[in-house]
């Protein structure tokens, strides 16, 4: 009775919908209405056969009279969406095989109105986790909306301005205040917003894929459409869509499961670096915070003029301090990659020189600005091309733009949350156990070599203070010891003599604080004694290795340049000491103090590359 029922039901609606009615039904809501509510009822009702018998009958009304639905689409993508997790696969695909026809045929003849009612049915089938392959096309259908409004943007615009209009009007005179998602945003922006905060939720979902997807999809579509926004309306999309999301992504990250999955279903096997529910949340962490720096970058001359624009710059340095001082390698190495994104710091590296990534991972390795020869053990001793000599070609051939950001404040803060990462990560642990975080160098490579640049814009108020805690980073920096997994990899083989990739960082970030000085006002000459002090302390690392709390290390000299440079070091160290007093002497009463200051510098520069060489 039930099933005969429900077929007797929509013969009725489709033969009413079919018929020829004057005036035409597109133009008669009320009959419309009539026709197509009963319809809607049936979505109450749970019983699998019904909902398979409503679904058959509006796809059917989709072929034959979807065009003329006019004020009734409304009712039919209520219908649509009207899904549940509970319900069968079977029901859920019919629903969105009436979804992708609505999207591919029928959005341009539907009330503009009705674009964002679109929105939430794609997403709703986006969230449900019955199958996952709909979830996956329903992000592409946002996708396709998306273009569509950029497409049809000024059309759409028009009409929505003209139906917000009519709305004002009417609830001023019932005096009841117009209440709509996202207001006071134009009505174009609000669908935007709509859409943005749609596929926000996507980018939480508990499915790792549908995750992923929904990110791209999300930074692509501001990216590429972003600009279609009014300006006020960037204030919402910072604070209501990208920092909500970076929060969420964030506490789900920190929170996940660390139990190790066995397989994705089936006979899917899952890579070792995606094996955990915490490992998973990690990449989504990366792809959201990458994300969110790109769009500061590339839409920072439409987020300055913002009034609040310094505060959401903390706000994501925080979020970049939080993420570079996780536990997770490749969490943390990717907030450095961020960092240099914000402050612009970061070209392409060469093909031959950017690792192999792992399935899965798609995070680019940081490199300092200009070509850079290969990394590692492999690299020459003498360095003909320092950043610090690199840096005054690069910015003659490149000038900055000119929505560069000039407030020093901000530089100063993105300063500050450099030296809280490099204080907090060479920080020696409490306890030396078998589960003690020791910081990767690759990691600590790139902390510093985002000095160079970041000091390029600080230049002018960089003050002792602020040597100092440099050298605090560069100290403990080199004083991290080198896991014994990664030390094949690092280190040189017993007989050569090379620099690891953080050493030679470190000496170019001493390589361009001097260089500055050396061209620098008068003032900064006061530096030099910290440089002297600092050069020596590294010297003393050939005689007396660092130490790093109180953890365990070993201690790898080279052979053979272990004796030589053993005696070598204590002849420089002894020269140096002669000179630096000679040194000081001259700089304190004037005459050739510049120049003997500068040869100093040097001196200890190639005593302290000799050092770390043995």
């Amino acid at each position: 009775m039930r099933e005969w029922g429900a077929e007797a039901l929509t013969s009725l609606i489709k033969s009413g919908l079919a018929f020829k009615h004057e005036p035409e039904l597109s133009q008669n809501q009320r009959l419309q209405l009539l026709l197509l509510n009963p319809l809607k009822e049936l979505s109450a009702i749970a019983h699998h056969d019904i909902r398979l018998k409503q679904l058959e009958c509006v796809l059917q009304i989709l072929q034959n009279q979807g065009d003329s639905l006019g004020p009734g689409w409304p009712l039919v993508l209520g219908v649509i969406g009207a899904i549940r997790n509970d319900q069968g696969e079977s029901l859920i695909r019919t629903a969105f095989q009436c979804l992708q026809l609505v999207v591919t045929d029928f959005l341009p003849t539907m009330p503009c109105t009705c674009l964002q009612i679109v929105v939430e049915v794609a997403g709703s089938f986006g969230l449900q986790n019955q199958e996952l392959n709909i979830s996956l096309t329903s992000i592409g259908l946002l996708w396709n909306i998306s273009d569509y409004f950029f497409q049809r943007g000024e059309n759409i615009e028009k009409e929505l301005n003209r139906e917000e209009d009519l709305l004002q009007m009417q609830a001023k005179e019932k005096g009841v205040t117009l209440n709509r998602p996202f207001h006071p945003a134009p009505p174009f922006d609000c669908l935007w917003l709509c859409l943005y905060a749609k596929l926000g939720e996507l980018c939480v979902d508990t499915r790792p894929a549908v995750r992923k997807s929904a990110g791209q999809t999300l930074f692509s579509t501001i990216g590429a459409h972003g600009t279609l926004l009014q300006h006020p309306t960037w204030h919402t999309v910072i604070w209501k869509v990208l920092f909500n999301l970076l929060d969420q992504v964030r506490e789900s990250s920190t929170t996940a499961d660390k139990e190790k999955i066995e397989s994705g279903g089936g006979n899917i096997l899952i890579h070792h670096s995606r094996d955990t529910a915490e490992k998973q949340w990690a990449e989504t962490w990366v792809l959201t915070l990458a994300g969110v720096a790109r769009i500061f970058n590339t839409r920072r001359y439409l987020l300055q003029p913002l009034g609040d624009f310094s505060k959401a710059w903390d706000v994501l340095l925080d979020h970049i301090q939080s993420a570079a001082l996780s536990k997770n390698n490749e969490v943390s190495l990717a907030a450095l990659k961020s960092f240099q994104e914000i402050l612009q710091i970061v070209s392409p590296t060469r093909e031959m020189d950017r690792p192999e990534p792992l399935p899965g991972i798609s995070v680019t390795v940081p490199a300092i600005i200009g070509p850079v020869s290969a990394s590692g053990p492999g690299r020459p001793l003498m360095r003909a091309d320092s950043t610090g000599e690199r840096l005054p070609r690069f910015n003659s051939e490149q000038p900055i733009a000119m929505d560069e950001i000039e407030d020093s404040a901000l530089w100063w803060a993105a300063w500050n949350t450099w030296y809280r990462i490099g204080t907090e990560s060479t920080k020696p642990p409490a306890t030396c156990d078998k589960l003690t975080f020791i910081p990767s160098q690759p990691f600590l490579t790139a902390l510093i070599q985002i000095f160079p640049a970041l000091y390029h814009h600080i230049k002018t108020a960089f003050n002792m203070d602020e040597l100092q805690k440099l050298g605090v980073i560069l100290h403990g920096a080199v004083s991290v010891p080198i896991s014994s997994d990664a030390s094949p990899f690092i280190l040189p083989s017993y007989t050569e003599a090379v620099l690891t990739s953080l050493q030679e960082s470190v000496l170019t970030a001493l390589d361009v604080l001097q260089k500055a000085i050396c061209v620098g006002p008068e003032n900064m000459q006061i530096m030099y004694p910290t440089i002297f002090d600092q050069l020596c302390a590294f010297v003393q690392f050939s005689c007396k290795p660092p130490q790093y709390g109180k953890l365990e290390t070993k201690h790898i000299a080279n052979a053979k340049y272990n004796q030589v440079c053993l005696h070598a070091d204590f002849y420089w160290y002894l020269s140096l000491c002669l000179v630096l007093s000679t040194g000081k002497h001259r700089f304190k009463h004037g005459g050739g103090g510049l120049f003997f200051s500068a040869v100093l510098v040097e001196a200890c520069m190639s005593l302290f590359h000799i050092v770390l060489c043995r």
